[in-house]
């Protein structure tokens, strides 16, 4: 009798643990587990999902985006989550690579949107810079809603009404560039590197960059000597350059032209500084409004 209690008690003890284990599985899988491979993505992301979803970014705040290295942990949190949603086309190597492994949902939204092919310089891979043109946002932000509404159709209804709050806060920004830019008595764009294809493009400026596609690439002197003549001719006020990167080679331009410097950020991070000051992808856009304004000669 002893031996059969004593069989019942671990025969309960046993139930017991297994229905603990399983209340805190349910209760860890409450909220989708969503990786952004960087900060625009993951804005849009948490927008969309609301209380739905935890987002998890994968570039810290103040790194550039392009030379991401991931640690084991990042690695880890790639393989497990629910959602993947990234940029491919090479714009973060390292974590293309491990989505290459994963078997759960992954979107690329280079692939979702309607890119043109042509937008890069000879030799490199196409401008993947579409948030920096308000439009092709809300096209992304489109795609992440119906990724995360397959993820969890349950929810589908509050995620497309988070979706349209903030595909609405585009058009509005969308709105504001159109009616600035419209009256610009110049139309040219000194960058630091060649970020601002798809933005020039929508608002009819010329992006003139001093690099390609990577920040890092170095300008040779024929570039800087055909940018210097070029700002000379058409009077630009300004050469920008970015909050993440150097701005040396802007600088070295701008004395040599006798022009000023000013950022225009291409929101592929925010700052600790700017994260602390509760910034955000609109608000950034609207200061980058309000520095093309000023050098444009707008309004």
């Amino acid at each position: 009798m002893r031996r059969l209690a004593l069989v019942l008690i671990s025969a309960l003890s046993l139930i017991v643990a297994g229905c603990g284990g399983e209340a805190v599985r349910d209760q860890g899988d409450g909220k989708l587990q969503v990786i952004a491979s960087f900060y625009p993505v993951a804005e849009a992301a948490g927008r969309v999902a609301g209380a739905r979803a935890e987002i998890t970014n994968l570039t810290p705040a103040g790194t550039e985006p392009h030379d991401i290295e991931l640690t084991p942990d990042q690695v880890d949190q790639l393989q497990d989550a629910d959602l993947v949603l990234y940029l491919g086309g090479g714009f973060q190597p390292a974590i293309e690579k491990v989505v290459a492994r994963r078997d759960r949902a992954s979107v690329d939204l280079l692939e979702a949107l309607p890119l043109e092919k042509g937008a890069a310089e000879e030799g490199e891979t196409s401008d993947p810079h579409f948030w920096l043109d308000p439009a092709l946002m809300e096209r992304a932000v489109e795609r992440i809603q119906r990724a995360l509404g397959d993820a969890r159709p349950g929810d589908r209804a509050e995620i497309e009404r988070n979706a349209a709050a903030y595909r609405g806060e585009l058009r509005e920004l969308d709105a504001r560039y159109k009616t600035t830019l419209s009256t610009c008595r110049r139309r040219d764009l000194v960058t630091s590197h060649a970020a601002f294809h798809y933005l020039a493009t929508r608002y009819g400026l010329s992006q003139e960059p001093i690099a390609g596609l990577s920040p890092e690439t170095e300008p040779d002197p024929k570039r800087l000597a055909e940018l210097t003549d070029l700002v000379r001719r058409r009077n630009a006020t300004t050469v920008f350059y970015e909050t993440l990167v150097s701005r040396e080679v802007a600088e070295t331009l701008a004395r040599e032209t006798g022009t000023r410097t000013a950022v225009l950020n291409p929101l592929e991070g925010l700052t600790s500084e700017q994260e602390g000051k509760g910034a955000s992808y609109v608000s950034v856009m609207d200061g980058n409004l309000a520095a093309l304004k000023d050098a444009l000669g707008c309004g």
